[in-house]
């Protein structure tokens, strides 16, 4: 459903601006019509500024320079064969070939993407889905809660956190995995983007012990220069609740005991970061889920920042979640990540239940 309105949207995006752009020539071609009558009084200056714009958001980088050039052709035809020229005249002629300066600027940097505007921010917001459905949760058993919650740096689309999840075989387990790319904000969102469908493909295709380290040899590969990446793998049986946890460099994962009514967290065993050493080795943490427990995975930008080192972060964690989650875990992750971490940095936080 949501692609088929991706689709529609994208469809109803070309149509307008093959309407727009139709526009902008028939005002082109009213302007010579202008000239060629002898009424070049007639066409104000202000009216090359309404195709310039059209055509700066739906003409692609091949043909907007070409369409640019005759624009202001005729635009100097026109004050060339006015009767009278004044200063407003002169200053509505600068303007115009200033923003169509700015234009074929804008033009030769797109010319790398090789689209147009809005084509171009079409396939951003779609590459944005695409990596928000990386981390859609699959279908769980009913005794089985989970949630996810994702805030950007700045409150951009694009962010360096992210979540994958996958419910491989039988279904009888259930694969997440949390993933920090250096960087924040739409600074990180290419890499983001990127790593987001490569590990999606990884989760489901190696068995849990062999994922961090195939994750890490793909981020070596990549030879970035700011390329490595934190991340925290959760393997969980759902029909035992048994679990193992093995991370990279990542902040260790925090468990509600129901049945001793206190938070417990789960230490990160030696696991480096992504994308610095070779043959790195990532121990496995175990442990068990029991009706009434929660698993709490999360990036640093939740529990760190500049003033408070992240043990403190993680004890507020653990204070919130007794305060926010002691009645019900509906909501519970989006209710606690609105309450921490800092609002310049990016954060994720992912919720596990066993009712």
């Amino acid at each position: 459903m949501a692609r088929a309105h991706r689709m529609t949207s994208l469809a109803t995006l070309r149509g307008r601006g093959q309407l727009l752009v139709l526009y902008a020539h028939v005002v082109g071609v009213l302007a010579c019509a202008a000239v060629l009558t002898g009424s070049p009084d007639l066409v104000p200056i202000t009216v090359f500024i309404l195709p310039l714009f059209f055509a700066s958001h739906y003409l692609g980088p091949k043909h907007l320079p070409w369409y640019v050039v005759f624009l202001l052709g005729i635009m100097l035809v026109c004050v060339a064969q006015r009767q009278r020229s004044d200063l407003r005249t002169a200053i509505g002629v600068v303007v115009v070939f200033a923003l169509a300066f700015l234009v074929l600027r804008s033009s030769f940097r797109r010319s790398r993407l090789g689209v147009s505007g809005p084509r171009g921010e079409s396939m951003l917001v779609d590459l944005r889905d695409r990596i928000l459905s990386q981390g859609m949760l699959p279908p769980l058993p009913a005794e089985w809660y989970a949630e996810t919650a994702l805030r950007s740096a700045g409150g951009t689309p694009f962010a360096g956190d992210f979540v994958v999840a996958s419910r491989p075989g039988n279904g009888r387990r259930l694969e997440l995995v949390v993933v920090d790319v250096s960087g924040k904000g739409e600074d990180a969102g290419t890499r983001s983007l990127l790593l987001s469908g490569a590990f999606s493909g990884l989760l489901n295709a190696l068995p849990p012990r062999e994922f961090l380290p195939a994750a890490n040899d793909y981020l070596i590969r990549q030879d970035w220069d700011e390329g490595f990446a934190t991340a925290i793998h959760l393997s969980l049986d759902l029909c035992t609740g048994d679990f193992e946890l093995r991370a990279a460099g990542h902040p260790p994962a925090v468990q509600l005991v129901a049945g001793a009514g206190r938070w417990v967290v789960h230490p990160s065993e030696g696991g480096t970061v992504l994308g610095v050493l070779e043959d790195a080795e990532f121990p496995a943490v175990t442990g068990t889920m029991r009706r009434g427990d929660a698993l709490l995975l999360y990036t640093d930008g939740l529990v760190e920042n500049r003033s408070r080192d992240i043990a403190l972060g993680i004890d507020r964690l653990q204070g919130q979640g007794e305060r926010l989650l002691r009645t019900s875990m509906d909501d519970g992750a989006r209710r606690l990540i609105d309450k921490l971490g800092s609002r310049n940095d990016d954060r994720a936080l992912l919720l596990v239940h066993r009712r």
